[in-house]
């Protein structure tokens, strides 16, 4: 199966607005994306369909250039923690108005590029300059070779408050990278671990192949990748009746890594300007 598969980024616009009105006019991209999955009943093979460089699906890219676009015609609205939200624009705008603000900042978009002469072929896709914190992260991580991510994965784990992980990643393992404590309460139980420094979509089979590895060695699994989980395989870690295996997807990762400091650091500034945005609160009255 090929991206031709997945509908273009501005056929997914129209879906995103949708999807926020749905999700109470708020969400995070995560969100966003499950209720797409659902309303436009996305198989799990579409899902899978990772971008060339395998950083993440190519339904996630899509949607990335949807919610920018959208952004730039100031029908929706993002956050510093990563949270969208449409604006009283977006909730009025048609898909014909939709449409032409989008040809019209487009227009304006081209009109300044040959305004400035840039040497750099950039294609229509690409209005977005440099890479995100997140993504020169995920390129990182995905240099690494694979002892080395699981060590990583080992030290978050211990930041996070796990005690005695060990990495046990070797052949005749059944695909168990590790082990670590832990503890809740007066009550400690082992969490098995396995990491996947993957390039694209990881599916149910997996997460059903790591419940499996874990068989009559333990009940908790934690399974961490670069990249992101299909919504079959996020049902497929919750499935009722199944030991559940918790999912650290790539975007959650790297949360994970400012959160503790390692290898992520916040510049903060010397002068905070504070300022009440009433608008904002218009929607909760």
């Amino acid at each position: 199966m090929t991206g031709s598969t997945v509908p273009q980024y501005h056929e997914l616009m129209w879906p995103v607005i949708a999807a926020l009105k749905e999700l109470g006019g708020s969400a995070t991209v995560r969100e966003i994306y499950e209720q797409i999955v659902i309303d436009l009943s996305f198989s799990e093979a579409q899902q899978a369909v990772s971008t060339k460089d395998g950083r993440m699906s190519e339904i996630e890219y899509r949607l990335h250039w949807a919610r920018t676009h959208l952004k730039a015609i100031a029908a929706v609205e993002n956050s510093a923690r990563g949270v969208w939200a449409i604006t009283d624009k977006g909730r009025t705008i048609t898909v014909e108005q939709m449409q032409a603000a989008t040809k019209a900042w487009r227009a304006e978009v081209r009109a300044r590029r040959v305004a400035k002469q840039t040497e750099e072929g950039e294609s229509e896709a690409d209005d977005g300059g440099a890479l995100s914190w997140k993504e020169q992260l995920i390129q990182t991580l995905l240099a690494l070779p694979p002892a080395g991510f699981e060590r990583l994965a080992q030290r978050v784990l211990r930041e996070a408050g796990f005690l005695n992980v060990t990495v046990t990643g070797k052949s005749g393992d059944g695909g168990l990278d590790g082990v670590g404590v832990y503890r809740l309460s007066l009550v400690s139980f082992p969490v098995y671990f396995q990491c996947k420094r993957y390039k694209g979509t990881v599916t149910a089979g997996a997460v059903r192949d790591f419940r499996g590895a874990m068989a009559g060695r333990g009940e908790k699994g934690l399974l961490i990748t670069t990249g992101s989980f299909t919504r079959d395989a996020q049902t497929e870690a919750n499935r009722d009746g199944a030991p559940p295996v918790e999912l650290i997807d790539g975007d959650r990762l790297c949360d994970l890594l400012k959160e503790y400091s390692l290898g992520v650091v916040v510049k903060q500034r010397v002068e905070e300007d504070v300022a009440v945005a009433t608008e904002f609160f218009r929607e909760f009255d």
